[in-house]
C-alpha cells in the first residue's frame, strides 16, 4: 500500500472501529460503472452507478480503470459520502487501484478523495484487496482474475507482491451482439497463458495449479465462467460475493492500518538490544 498524511496530529492510540469515536474510516472501490464504499461501523453503505449530473447531462468520471475527470469524481464522492460522516471527521481512506495504472491513477484518486478531508489516504492494488477478501494464503503464489464491467485484469501475486500483470479494456458492460462471453473468456485465457509463458520461475505454474481466484461482476456470469473453464483446464475459485470483493478486502486492510501503531503518529518504544 502507498499513502499520504494530511497534517495528522498525534494521539495516544486508536481503538478498533467502531469503538474509536474520534476518527472514522472509508474503503473505496471506484469503477467505471459502479462505485462502492465501506464505512467503519456501518459496512458497505454505497453501491451505486459511477455518474454525476452537473448540468445538461450525465458525466461518467471514471472510464475503463482511468479517472478522466477528477473534479467530477470528487463531486460524486462528496454527494455519496460527505453526509454519512460525523461532523468535522477526518477519515482514514483506502482506495483500490487498477494494477497497471500506477502513479497517475493514485494521484487523481487522492486528489478526488481530498473532498472528504481525509487525514490519510492509502491506495492498494485491487487484486491484493481481492486476495484479502477471499482469505487467500498470500505467502504462496496466487493468480487473481478480476473481470469488471469495462476492464479485466490478470495478476500474479507472490508473497502479496505483484510479480506480473495483464489487462484488457473489455468486460461485462461490453457484452452485446458483437462482443460475446466467449471473447471475454478467450481474452482472460490468453492473458493467463501469457503470464505463464513470461514467467521464468515456477511461481505462475504453482499459482495456476492452486486454482485461479476469480472476482468481479464477470464471476457472477455463468456464460463467462463456463467458457473460461472450457478454455482453461485448471481449477477456478470464485470469491464469495465477487462483485464486492475489492471493497471488502480494502476494508480489512483499512482496519489493519487503523490499529497499526503508525496510524496514531506515535512510534512504539525501542526495545534495548
Amino acid at each position: 500500500m502507498t499513502g499520504t498524511d494530511h497534517d495528522r496530529a498525534p494521539v495516544a492510540r486508536h481503538l478498533p472501529w467502531p469503538l474509536c469515536r474520534r476518527c472514522c474510516g472509508i474503503a473505496l472501490d471506484m469503477g467505471s460503472v459502479r462505485t462502492r464504499a465501506w464505512i467503519a461501523g456501518k459496512g458497505v453503505v454505497v453501491d451505486v452507478p459511477s455518474v454525476t449530473f452537473p448540468g445538461s447531462g450525465a458525466v461518467h468520471p471514471i472510464q475503463r480503470g482511468t479517472i478522466i475527470d477528477t473534479p467530477e469524481c470528487a463531486r460524486m464522492l462528496h454527494r455519496l459520502l460527505a453526509h454519512r460522516l460525523p461532523r468535522s471527521a477526518r477519515p482514514m481512506v483506502i482506495v483500490t487501484a487498477p494494477v497497471l495504472d500506477g502513479v497517475a491513477y493514485r494521484a487523481r484518486a487522492r486528489s478526488a478523495v481530498d473532498v472528504l478531508r481525509p487525514h490519510s489516504v492509502l491506495t492498494v492494488p485491487g487484486a491484493r484487496a481481492i486476495a484479502v477478501a477471499a482469505g487467500a494464503d498470500t505467502s504462496r503464489p496466487l493468480m487473481v482474475v478480476d473481470i469488471g464491467a469495462h476492464l479485466t485484469e490478470v495478476v500474479l501475486l507472490a508473497d502479496g507482491d505483484i510479480t506480473d500483470a495483464r489487462r484488457t479494456a473489455l468486460g461485462t458492460g461490453d457484452l452485446d451482439d458483437t462482443t460475446t462471453p466467449g471473447e471475454i473468456a478467450g481474452a482472460v485465457a490468453s492473458m493467463l497463458t501469457a503470464v505463464l509463458r513470461q514467467d521464468r520461475t515456477s511461481l505462475a505454474a504453482d499459482a495456476a495449479h492452486r486454482g485461479v481466484l476469480l472476482a468481479g461482476g464477470g464471476a457472477l456470469r455463468p456464460e463467462i465462467t463456463r467458457r473460461l473453464t472450457e478454455r482453461w483446464h485448471l481449477p477456478l475459485r470464485v470469491v464469495p460475493a465477487p462483485h464486492t470483493a475489492a471493497v471488502r478486502g480494502a476494508a480489512k486492510l483499512l482496519q489493519a492500518a487503523h490499529t497499526h501503531p503508525s496510524a496514531s503518529g506515535v512510534l512504539p518504544p525501542v526495545r534495548p538490544a
